[in-house]
């Protein structure tokens, strides 16, 4: 499932403070912060030039450290000349910590990315997910939230 978050047309509707808040689930996260996605450019780019502001709870960091243990992510990490200790200080270096947001009305079916979907809605921050479950929430959380979901961003030039 394809849902390119064409920037700044994603932001249209968006009333809050600015910059817009941004939530990236973890596998985001390890595309930024380790393996150089092609995808990510983007993104960076949103947060260097000051129009997203990148937020995170501590259930975010607490995964993302589980993540980087794991077997198959962990050889992965150090392939690519990083250590978990370095990846987490890149992450509390890049991020505004947030309170845990309130749980929303509606149940993602992977527990596990619940959190990105309350913390989302509870900012109507821009929400960039690969999980199937999240994506699958995002005409609802827009709806009652105000939050924008999909797994990629681009910049679409804006006509005069």
């Amino acid at each position: 499932m394809k849902i390119v978050l064409r920037w700044p047309q994603c932001n249209e509707g968006f009333e809050g403070p600015q910059p817009r808040p941004l939530v990236l689930d973890t596998n985001v996260v390890l595309d930024m912060l380790i393996f150089d996605d092609p995808h990510v450019p983007p993104i960076k780019s949103l947060l260097t030039e000051g129009h997203l502001r990148w937020i995170a709870d501590e259930a975010q960091r607490i995964e993302l450290e589980r993540v980087l243990e794991y077997s198959q992510i962990a050889p992965r990490v150090a392939f690519y000349g990083k250590t978990v200790v370095g990846v987490l200080k890149a992450f509390d270096e890049a991020v505004d910590y947030v309170a845990t947001a309130p749980r929303i009305r509606f149940t993602c079916t992977d527990a596990d990315d619940q959190h990105f979907l309350d913390l989302a809605s509870a900012h109507q921050a821009v929400l960039v997910s690969k999980d199937k479950a999240v994506l699958k929430l995002r005409k609802r959380v827009a709806q009652y939230y105000g939050a924008t979901v999909g797994n990629l961003v681009e910049y679409a030039p804006v006509a005069a």
